[in-house]
């Protein structure tokens, strides 16, 4: 009897412990920092010095590291970067690292589940660099990533602990991206789903219809296929009183769309809209 009450005073003991929340001796953190227009996140566990020793004593010298504690630090790219010199996909890793008193193996690596380094797979690595480190200006107790030294599309990602500081040179494709928006605006113009959107707009929310006008026949000039565009000028012709016009263009969405595998709904709004012109006197 005196051995089941003990079993269920340690069970009862451990249920309890199991439900407080202490605070964990290397909190996690995450970082999202804008670079350029998009973002860079960074999920990592943060240890403290607690008078140890650091590199060359608690973080080997030469041995791989998680770069952190607990999990795997994971850090996730909205789109393809010049991470530290070299071309990686958007997309997450894990943040591996060998440090060494001179200068840190960064790596990066397609496998984010991992804790510890012993299933550690080179075969999945996609970034293997050795950066040079320095030290740091002030002594940072926890583990801290971070960035700076910000430009317009690039960033520095800092590494810091100790007397110990690694800097990494972000550059984002932002700016790649950009210049061909542009290309495309300002040689080719306007598509002719801007002049659609545009049309819709001003058709339903300004009193120039006949602009609106200007605009869908500017869009189906680019689109003829597009029958939906077509049923936005006939709506746009009812708007301006031109009845026989909305009418014929009403039907030629109903003929052209008759004609697609989907009609996506169109020939219906284009009866429903012959209707409701041939109802008003």
């Amino acid at each position: 009897m005196r051995k089941l009450t003990l079993l269920t005073a340690i069970f009862c003991n451990s249920f309890l412990t199991a439900q407080i929340k202490i605070p964990q001796a290397s909190p996690t953190a995450t970082i999202t920092q804008k670079v350029g227009i998009s973002n860079i996140s960074v999920e990592y566990s943060r240890p403290g010095v607690k008078e140890r020793e650091i590199f060359g004593g608690l973080v080997p010298y030469d041995k791989i590291w998680r770069t952190g504690a607990n999990k795997a630090t994971k850090i996730t790219f909205e789109e393809d970067v010049i991470f530290g010199g070299q071309r990686v996909k958007k997309g997450s890793y894990s943040l591996f690292t060998v440090p060494n008193g001179k200068a840190w193996k960064v790596l990066l690596n397609s496998e984010t589940e991992l804790w510890g380094t012993g299933d550690y797979d080179e075969a999945k690595e996609v970034y293997n660099q050795t950066i040079e480190l320095r030290e740091s200006s002030g002594f940072v107790e926890s583990f801290t990533i971070d960035f700076g030294t910000f430009k317009d599309f690039s960033a520095v990602m800092s590494l810091k602990w100790a007397n110990t500081l690694v800097e990494i040179k972000i550059k984002t494709m932002s700016s790649k991206k950009i210049a061909n928006q542009y290309l495309e605006l300002l040689t080719k113009g306007p598509s002719a789903n801007d002049f659609y959107n545009g049309a819709k707009f001003y058709a339903d929310n300004s009193n120039e219809p006949e602009l609106a006008l200007d605009w869908i026949n500017i869009a189906i000039e680019k689109k003829p296929e597009a029958f939906w565009m077509l049923y936005h000028k006939a709506r746009i012709l009812k708007i301006m009183g031109k009845k026989k016009e909305a009418i014929n263009t009403a039907n030629s969405v109903i003929d052209v769309a008759s004609g697609k595998k989907e009609d996506y709904g169109y020939i219906r709004k284009s009866k429903d809209l012959i209707t409701s012109i041939k109802s008003k006197k």
